[in-house]
């Protein structure tokens, strides 16, 4: 199984969703055949979504065949789709930001979600995803709680971009580890071992396994 595993957070082994990230990877790897790739998105030199990508965007929008003068700006983007689709499951680990996403994480999105790629309209001009049979874990922090039911709740604008960003594109096997409250001294300690916690659980089940190990 070959797992993507996208940093979206600049602050590297001193952050939160990152270290939670590496509890995951470590109980993964230990139990099957797993190549995890790394992409580092501030360590990463994206191309641009404007000048000529972004006209070969609106081209394919329409379904019409790209210009010629646009084929080599694009196919930086493609190199990137590409990328991204050659996993088989996909580990993101990105702290809550202003109480969306950064936009390290939000450039990446939209560069790899593209028409003819990620999805694409059919005759009557429905949406069809085309990202199809791959999983997703989002393991998220937060400087405050946004927890469901708690009074900061409706602020969060992280993990429900996230379920339908990927779920357009067809990834609806989405799984959320959370650590709330990292800027609050009295519950980090005791919400960051349960997110660690929960990362380690879910490494050691079966739903994570690569195919030929779990039907061992």
């Amino acid at each position: 199984m070959k797992l993507l595993h996208i940093v979206a957070s600049p602050r590297g082994e001193k952050s939160t969703s990152v270290q939670v990230a590496d509890a995951f990877l470590e109980g993964l790897q230990e139990r099957g055949d797993v190549e995890v790739e790394v992409i580092d998105l501030y360590n990463q030199e994206l191309p641009a979504v404007a000048g000529d990508n972004i006209e070969v965007k609106y081209t394919l929008m329409v379904g019409q065949p790209i210009d010629r003068a646009h084929l080599e700006s694009w196919r930086q983007i493609e190199a990137l789709i590409q990328h991204f689709l050659s996993a088989d499951a996909y580990l993101i680990s990105v702290p809550m930001w202003n109480l969306g996403i950064p936009y390290a994480l939000k450039y990446y999105i939209d560069c790899i979600v593209q028409p003819g790629y990620a999805f694409r309209y059919d005759d009557v001009g429905q949406l069809v995803p085309l990202v199809l049979g791959k999983k997703m874990l989002c393991i998220t922090s937060r400087g405050g709680d946004y927890s469901p039911g708690g009074h900061l709740n409706a602020f969060d604008f992280q993990e429900p971009y996230l379920r339908a960003i990927f779920g357009l594109i067809g990834i609806t096997d989405l799984t959320f580890i959370t650590a709330e409250g990292m800027d609050m001294p009295p519950t980090r300690p005791g919400n960051l071992a349960a997110a660690l916690e929960a990362a380690r659980t879910l490494a050691a089940g079966d739903s994570w396994l690569p195919p030929l190990a779990a039907s061992v």
